[in-house]
C-alpha cells in the first residue's frame, strides 16, 4: 500500500487535538510505526510532547474488526490494574482523519521482536518470561466487576462461539482452497470441552511483542494491542502465547521452535504453564491439544483476512503478504496439535 492511504493530515489532526485534549499544543508530526498487522499506530511529536495514535485502517473492513474503540474501553478500565498506556481521547468522527481513532499517552520503551531475545543473557531471558506470565495472569485475575468490563463480551461457551465466528471471519476472506483449515472447521467443534464457567479478560493477542518492557530492565510498562480483547475462557490467551513460541523461525511471526530453550535461559512450556497456574490458582486443561489447534486455527484466520487486505490494498504492514502465506503452515499445524 501507498504510504500516501495512510498519511494523516496533521494540521486538521492537530486541531482537533487542541480542541478536545487538555493540555496539547501543535504543530505536530505524525510518523507511522512500521510493526504491527492490525489498526495501524503513529508516533505523534508536538510542542506539548509525544503522544500515540491508533486507527481503524481505511477502506472496506470486516464488520466486527479494527475495534478501537474497544481498545480505548479496555485502556480506561485497566489503569491502575494491569500495565497500559493512559488513554487521552477518543475520536468517533472520520472526517478528521478518514477513520476513527484515539490517542493515548507515550510510553518510552523497548519491543522485543524476536522471542529469543538475542541480546540478553539466559538470567535476563528468564526474568523476562516470567514477567511476561506474571503480566498475563495478571489480566486474567482482573476483576470484571470493579473495572465495569462485565458486559465487554457474551459469558460462556467461549471456545465454540470463537469457531463459529472466526470460521464465518475465515469464509469472507477466504482467496484460495486450503484443505488443511476446511479439515480444522469439521473437526474442531467436536473436540470442544464442555464449557467450565471461566470467564475473565482476555486479550487476544498477548505475546512477547505486544510488550512495552522497561529500557533497562525485565519489567513490562504497558501491554499493546488490545484489539482483540474481549470476555472468554483465559486458556485461549494461554494456548494463543504457547503456540506462538512454538512457530518455526520466520520473518512475520518468530517462534522458538528449533532453538535450545533450556540453553538460553527461556522457561519450558511445561514451566510456564506451572508457573501460570500458581499464579492464578486455575488448573490446567485435559486437552491441551484442543488449546493448541484453536489456537493455530484461530491465528490462522486472522492470518488470511491480513491476506484478503493485502489483496485489496489496505493492509497495515508490508509484511502483511507473508503473514497470509502462514496460513497453510498454521492449519497444518493445527491438524497436528489435534492428534
Amino acid at each position: 500500500m501507498s504510504g500516501e492511504r495512510f498519511a494523516l493530515d496533521e494540521a486538521a489532526l492537530a486541531a482537533a487535538l487542541e480542541a478536545h485534549l487538555p493540555g496539547f499544543r501543535g504543530p505536530l508530526r505524525a510518523t507511522k510505526f512500521e510493526g504491527g498487522q492490525s489498526n495501524p499506530t503513529y508516533r505523534l511529536d508536538a510542542a506539548s510532547g509525544t503522544y500515540v495514535l491508533r486507527r481503524k485502517p481505511p477502506g472496506a473492513l470486516l464488520a466486527s474488526a479494527h475495534a478501537v474503540d474497544r481498545e480505548y474501553r479496555v485502556l480506561t478500565a485497566l489503569q491502575g490494574r494491569v500495565p497500559v498506556a493512559r488513554p487521552l481521547w477518543l475520536c468517533h468522527d472520520a472526517a478528521v482523519i478518514g477513520s476513527m481513532f484515539y490517542v493515548m499517552a507515550f510510553v518510552d520503551g523497548r519491543v522485543e521482536w524476536d522471542p529469543s531475545l538475542p541480546r540478553h543473557t539466559p538470567e535476563q531471558r528468564s526474568a523476562h518470561y516470567h514477567a511476561l506470565i506474571d503480566t498475563l495472569a495478571a489480566i486474567h485475575c482482573v476483576d470484571l466487576e470493579a473495572t465495569g468490563l462485565v458486559d465487554f463480551g457474551k459469558p460462556g461457551n467461549y471456545f465454540a462461539r470463537q469457531i463459529a465466528r472466526w470460521s464465518e471471519q475465515y469464509a469472507q476472506s477466504r482467496t484460495r482452497d486450503i484443505p488443511a483449515m476446511d479439515a480444522l472447521i469439521a473437526e474442531l467443534p467436536a473436540r470442544c470441552p464442555a464449557d467450565d464457567g471461566r470467564v475473565a479478560l482476555v486479550h487476544g493477542d498477548f505475546r512477547l511483542d505486544n510488550l512495552m518492557w522497561a529500557k533497562d530492565a525485565p519489567q513490562v510498562l504497558a501491554v499493546m494491542d488490545w484489539e482483540l480483547a474481549t470476555l472468554g475462557h483465559p486458556l485461549a490467551d494461554l494456548g494463543y502465547l504457547a503456540m506462538a513460541l512454538r512457530l518455526p523461525r520466520n520473518p512475520a511471526l518468530p517462534g522458538l521452535s528449533g532453538l535450545d530453550r533450556a540453553a538460553l535461559g527461556i522457561p519450558s512450556e511445561a514451566e510456564l504453564l506451572e508457573r501460570y497456574a500458581a499464579r492464578t490458582g486455575q488448573a490446567l486443561p485435559q486437552d491441551w491439544g484442543f488449546v493448541l489447534a484453536f489456537s493455530y486455527f484461530r491465528l490462522a484466520a486472522i492470518a488470511q483476512g491480513v491476506a484478503r487486505r493485502a489483496e485489496q490494498g489496505n493492509a497495515s504492514n508490508a509484511r502483511a503478504a507473508e503473514a497470509g502465506r502462514m496460513v497453510d503452515l498454521l492449519a497444518s499445524a493445527g491438524r497436528a496439535a489435534l492428534g
